[in-house]
């Protein structure tokens, strides 16, 4: 019989080593420094491509960013209609939250420089559309701050 195949004559697997020569990502376990990680999907950004990576760090700010501005927005008018109102909150809810996890499993790659870029975005978001800093009028005890209620996991 031939050694690459096994009694049912299917394929054997292959050699431990072919799994280095592909450069199959290892799922870490701890937080870790470097431009090879998987974020979101496999194969990105890439294995040796500091440019995908960098776009990888971009995009995970930006997702963060918007998850702050989407928790911060007052766009729904008071005299808007009810069930209108209720559904486009419930549609930005849906976004939001949906972004929320895509950030907290870009931060599971336990990549530093993804939790980093997270941290970054969700802080400059805050500075911007949640501070008092950018507020053109303090807010009052009966003024509406948000469209959306708070996020209780704080993700």
């Amino acid at each position: 019989m031939n050694d690459s195949m096994n009694m049912h004559g299917d394929m054997a697997p292959p050699a431990p080593d072919a799994a280095v020569n592909n450069h199959h990502m290892m799922m870490h376990m701890t937080f870790f420094w470097g431009k090879n990680a998987e974020i979101l999907f496999s194969g990105w950004p890439g294995y040796n491509n500091i440019g995908m990576y960098v776009f990888a760090l971009f995009v995970v700010f930006l997702l963060a960013f918007f998850v702050e501005w989407l928790s911060h927005s007052n766009y729904i008018k008071e005299s808007a209609n009810h069930v209108t109102a209720g559904l486009l909150q419930t549609a930005l809810y849906g976004i939001r939250i949906g972004l929320a996890y895509l950030v907290m499993l870009s931060v599971m790659s336990f990549n530093g420089g993804i939790f980093l870029a997270a941290i970054s975005g969700h802080t400059l978001g805050f500075l911007v559309f949640g501070s008092r800093v950018f507020k053109k009028s303090p807010l009052t005890a009966y003024a509406k701050a948000s469209d959306l209620p708070s996020m209780p996991c704080n993700c």
